[in-house]
Parts: C-alpha cells; structure tokens; sequence
C-alpha cells in the first residue's frame, strides 16, 4: 500500500505499530503516537477509563504531541467492548474501488483546524481524518443499520439518505437497513421503513424527508430501549444542533449499557449555523434559490416609481445565506443579519439611508435575516417569548414588521410616495430538491459516516474541515453556533457590495473584535474558497 501524498493539513502521525494493523490493545494503539522526530509518545490529556459496573461515561478523548500537536479524538467501540473482533475491509475486493491507488485512510491521518499559521506557530487542534478503514468492526450480515432525519427540512435530505442506504448496500454488503418514521418519536412508536437501493432510487430528485421529520419528542431511555429490541447497531441521525445534542445523549447511554452500537451524526442546518464544519448541506441550494426571490424583488422595485423590494431569508442566528445571497446577486442595496444591529430612526439609521437610496436610484432591494431586528419588534410590540418543540425561541415577522415601519414612516413623510413588495420564499427554499454542488457533498457525507461506524467509531458527526473530510466528537459541534464576523473581510466585501452604512457605532465595532473569531468561515480565509470549494474525495 502506497504512502499518502503530502497535503499540508493533513498530518500523518506514526504509530508505534508497523503494517497498518491494529494490536488487540486498541485503546492503547489508537491514542500513543510516536513521535516522528525524537520517539517520544505524546501526552494524553484525559484518564479514558474504560466504563465499569459505575457506568459513567468517559471524559473527551484528547491527544498531544510535539510542536503544539492535539488531537480531539472521537470516541471508538473498543473503548468500552474489550476484545472486539475485527475483520478485512469489503472495499479490498470491491471492482469499483480497484482503480483506487490506496483504498483506505492511513489509521493515525489527522485533519488541521487552521491552515493559516505563521512559522512559529503551534501545529493546533486536529481531527480524525474521515475515509474507509483497513480493519472493519462489523461483519455485513452482522450490520442493522437505522437512519433517522430530524428537525426542519433542509435541500439534500433525501440525497444523505440515499447515499447512506447505496453505500452500505453496494460498499459493504450490508441488506439490513431502516428509516426511522417522523424524527426521534419514531424509534418508540413503531414506524419503521424498510429502505433498498431500489426504494431510494430517485429520491434526491425530490425535496423534504422520505423519512418525514418533527421537532422534540426525545426519550432517550425509549430511544435506547427501541435501538436495543429491534437489534440495530448502527444509528445514522441527520439534523442541526439540537438534534445533535441528542444524538450525544443517545450515544452516551448506548456506551453506559455496553452496547455494540455505533452512533453516527451527519450535521444538518440550511442556516450554516454549525461551528468547526466548513458549511453545511443545503446551503449551496439555499443561496442559490434566493436569487430567484431577490431577482424577483428587483424586477418589482425598478418596474415602477421609488419601488422598495423586501425579501426575507432563512437565518435565525446566523446570517450567512442573506450575506451570500446578496453578494452573488449584486442587485440588493441593503441587508439586515442577526450579528449586525440595526436602528430604524434617526441619523445614520435605515429609514434615512432608504429615503437615500430612493432619491439616487428610484428604486431599491432589502434583504432581511429572519433572525434580525427582533429585539426591536419585540420592544415595539412588547410580545412574549416562546420556544417551539425543538426549544427555539419563535421569532417574530421581522420582514412583515419591517414593510409596515417602512410604509408607515412614507405615509407620514408626504414628501415621496412609495410601492413596497414584501416576498418570503422561506419554506418554498427549504422545501426545493438539492443542487448539483450539494448532491456531491451528500455523497461525501454519506460516505464519510458509513466508513467510520463500519470501522468501529462512534459519538461523532461528519463534515469538512478545511476541505478535508474529519469525524468530530459531538461536543465540539454543539457547544456554540457559527455566525458572521462583522468585523470580518467577508462583511466588509458586502459592505463595499450594498454601500449600505454599518448602522453600528464605533463601540460596538470594538466589542466585536474583542470577541473570539470562529476557527471555520466561509471565506474568511483567502486560502479557503467557499462555496466552490473542492472537498476531499480520496476518502471516500
């Protein structure tokens, strides 16, 4: 078997082992590396015991080496199932694959967080690297694999699932696999869905959940119980953060029952709202599906005399597909995300800049994050807040109150008449079937998860690192959200775009770069070229 080819965020770490193979120790051999320069093993910052008759769960899995090393390792079957057998890889002997120079990821290869370093840097976090292994944890016959989709709908649903069912079955052999009926209640009310490539053929060319999805209904003891009585020992979960809070908890109780159940999490979030991942599925097709909304805007305002266009975006949090959709469309004059605060009256505030706008152009085109401006609808209408199911906070119409305050302020103001047209295309995007761009890393998604509960991981969630595919442990997706940097160049692009003011003081600009910058954005490197970036396919 050849040697890797050098890419610079991928680090290949020796292990004290020779030929590739694992020692019955897995434990041992999966977190001592030697060190490529002096042999010294590294240090391991967590005590890993294995769980006994107390059943509590071990800490994070958490390796350092030379020069800054650290490896946030997931966590494996073999930490808590003493003796496991294991088996040749099915993709050995598999005709598709016989073209591939090295069928499978080196054991120990590792994925950097930050590719932007100076020379005296420390080599920083990494991860696992995603990819096939030369050992497999589970016979094909053994394998009862369950897939489940939870939360809201999102383009490429179908395409994971699908990717998911033909992978197992043509990769690995694998005959045995469910879907779990309408979300995380499904495991305890007995909706099952037997899946063949057959019967998710065509499924990506359709929008939503063959699968169907809900908000809440997480048990985790009946999850367990239902994964237990029905013999599935591989759990595929796809859905946001919440969903994959969850799937950690599920997780976690599998490993305190000493459980062969390998617990894989595909991130799902149409807002790009997920930390560590480079972007998530769906968000290539949201943001070009917006263009059609904002294309439509645009027609409408310049058709007719001091025409104002209002489109409203998905964006709860984060306001990456308004800042990506205004960018590519060029035709947007002003847009409003959660991260940069907004103020209506006044010098310097909205209303001012659109009487601007109107008077320069005859005509202009909003863009608004649903997440945006709610502080203010809710100090003008002093409204309560509720959570949905899932434990979001509900938010209030921003783009329906912001057309009102537009209109009301015009009417007041007989100086210009105005002829305002709100759209919201949010459900008509989250509902349309994926792009060629977002099929593609499905795929890779898809297949990234497969390859790593098949060689016995457990407890992570799949997704691009740098344009390297990596297993990441739960905690570290689910800790905090990804949202825009105002005082990122990304932002500034965009101002530069609209010419739009910033509507924030100079205070709040201070603030703001006082605060941790996110270890991955979209394009806030200049070596990472985001949305077309060209992902890591020799793993899978």
């Amino acid at each position: 078997m050849g040697s890797l080819p050098d890419v610079p965020i991928v680090h290949n770490i020796p292990v004290e082992s020779s030929g590739g193979h694992r020692k019955p120790n897995h434990l041992n051999l999966r977190t001592s590396f030697s060190s490529a320069s002096n042999g010294r093993v590294p240090r391991v910052r967590s005590d890993r015991r294995r769980m006994g008759s107390e059943g509590k769960t071990a800490p994070p899995k958490v390796v350092c080496g030379d020069a800054g090393y650290v490896l946030e390792d997931v966590p494996h079957l073999a930490d808590y199932l003493r003796h496991l057998p294991t088996y040749p890889n099915p993709l050995q002997n598999n005709p598709a694959y016989s073209v591939v120079k090295q069928y499978f990821v080196n054991a120990d290869d590792t994925v950097a967080q930050k590719i932007v370093v100076h020379k005296d840097s420390p080599r920083g976090t990494h991860f696992r690297r995603a990819g096939p292994r030369q050992r497999v944890y589970f016979e094909s016959d053994e394998v009862h694999a369950c897939i489940v989709t939870c939360g809201g709908l999102c383009p490429g649903l179908n395409t994971v699932i699908r990717e998911i069912v033909c992978g197992l079955y043509d990769m690995y052999g694998v005959r045995k696999i469910i879907g779990i009926d309408g979300g995380y209640r499904g495991f305890y009310s007995c909706n099952t869905i037997d899946l063949t490539p057959k019967s998710v053929n065509d499924i990506h060319k359709r929008g939503g959940t063959i699968l169907g999805t809900s908000r809440g209904g997480h048990d985790t003891s009946k999850i367990v119980d239902s994964i237990e009585d029905r013999g599935v020992n591989q759990v595929y979960i796809i859905g946001g953060d919440g969903t994959q809070k969850g799937a950690s908890v599920i997780f976690e109780e599998i490993q305190r029952r000493g459980l062969k159940v390998a617990v894989a999490g595909i991130p799902k979030t149409i807002d790009n709202d997920i930390v560590v991942i480079d972007k998530s599925f769906g968000f290539d097709t949201a943001v070009e599906e917006a263009q059609r909304a904002i294309n439509a805007a645009h027609v409408e305002a310049e058709s007719v005399e001091n025409g104002i266009g209002v489109v409203k975006l998905m964006g709860r949090n984060s306001g990456f597909i308004s800042m990506y959709a205004t960018l590519a469309s060029r035709d947007v004059d002003c847009c409003l995300i959660p991260e940069s605060p907004f103020h209506m009256e006044g010098k310097g505030g909205l209303l001012a800049f659109i009487e601007r706008r109107l008077k320069e152009n005859g005509h202009m085109v909003i863009v608004v994050a649903e997440g945006a401006g709610q502080e203010l609808i809710t100090e003008s209408m002093r409204s309560v807040e509720h959570q949905d199911a899932s434990g979001n906070k509900l938010l209030l119409d921003v783009g329906l109150w912001l057309s009102h305050k537009i209109k009301d302020h015009f009417a007041r103001n007989q100086k210009m008449s105005i002829n305002l047209k709100y759209i919201d295309p949010t459900y008509m995007i989250r509902a349309v079937p994926s792009n060629a761009s977002d099929n593609v890393y499905c795929t890779l998604l898809a297949h990234s998860a497969l390859h790593g509960t098949m060689a016995g991981y457990t407890g992570f969630t799949v997704g691009p690192v740098n344009g390297r595919h990596a297993y990441i442990p739960f905690h570290r997706i689910t800790e905090k959200q990804n949202k825009v940097v105002i005082t990122d160049r990304m932002w500034a692009r965009l101002l530069s775009s609209t010419n739009q003011p910033s509507f924030i003081s100079q205070k709040d600009i201070e603030d703001a770069k006082k605060e941790d910058e996110p270890p991955t954005q979209l394009l806030d490197k200049e070596n990472n070229h985001g949305v077309g970036v060209d992902f890591d396919t020799s793993a899978n």
